[in-house]
């Protein structure tokens, strides 16, 4: 592949995904700025290995899968560790000394069923996101995240169970 299709196909995947792949780098590292990082870092790895690409699988698939490994990188390495602290203590100090518009978005219904969703292990997290948010078939879920097909369906009814719990919960002491 010349370096004017590289170009040209990378373009095109940018276009077409990028959105959803910071939206999944989001449901990792759950910033928004550095889900963007994550997917340019996994769009350079891209482009730097498309000519090893096969076509085995879709491209997307490929991209996902890329997008998820910067992610698990990022989410073990000390920058994060650090970062982590310092928002812990930025988190705590707010929580002394709410303002307006931190406690209007705390009563909201959306932010709970984040803060729901978000509360759950990362891994039930991931399968609840590429199913439901992204509309991926568990084969393809099995096959980006690297994991066997009953591992996926398994993690997903515990994700749902684990849900329904915390809603039900909410409801009732809420």
């Amino acid at each position: 592949m010349n370096k004017y299709e590289k170009d040209q196909l990378l373009e095109q995947v940018m276009v077409e995904y990028g959105n959803e792949l910071v939206r999944l780098a989001f449901t990792y590292v759950k910033n928004s700025e550095t889900a963007k990082d994550m997917v340019q870092n996994a769009f350079i790895k891209c482009y730097e290995n498309l000519d090893d690409f096969r076509f085995d699988a879709s491209l997307k698939t490929w991209l996902y899968r890329i997008t998820i490994n910067q992610c698990k990188d990022y989410l073990k390495s000390w920058h994060h560790k650090k970062v982590q602290a310092k928002h812990f203590i930025q988190d705590t100090a707010q929580n002394i000394l709410p303002s307006a518009e931190h406690k209007v978005l705390a009563k909201s219904e959306q932010q709970e069923m984040k803060d729901f969703i978000f509360a759950l292990p990362a891994n039930d997290r991931e399968v609840l996101y590429l199913h439901y948010y992204q509309s991926l078939k568990l084969e393809e879920i099995a096959e980006m995240t690297g994991v066997g097909l009953n591992t996926v369906k398994t993690r997903l009814r515990r994700a749902k169970q684990k849900l329904k719990r915390k809603l039900e919960e909410a409801a009732v002491y809420g």
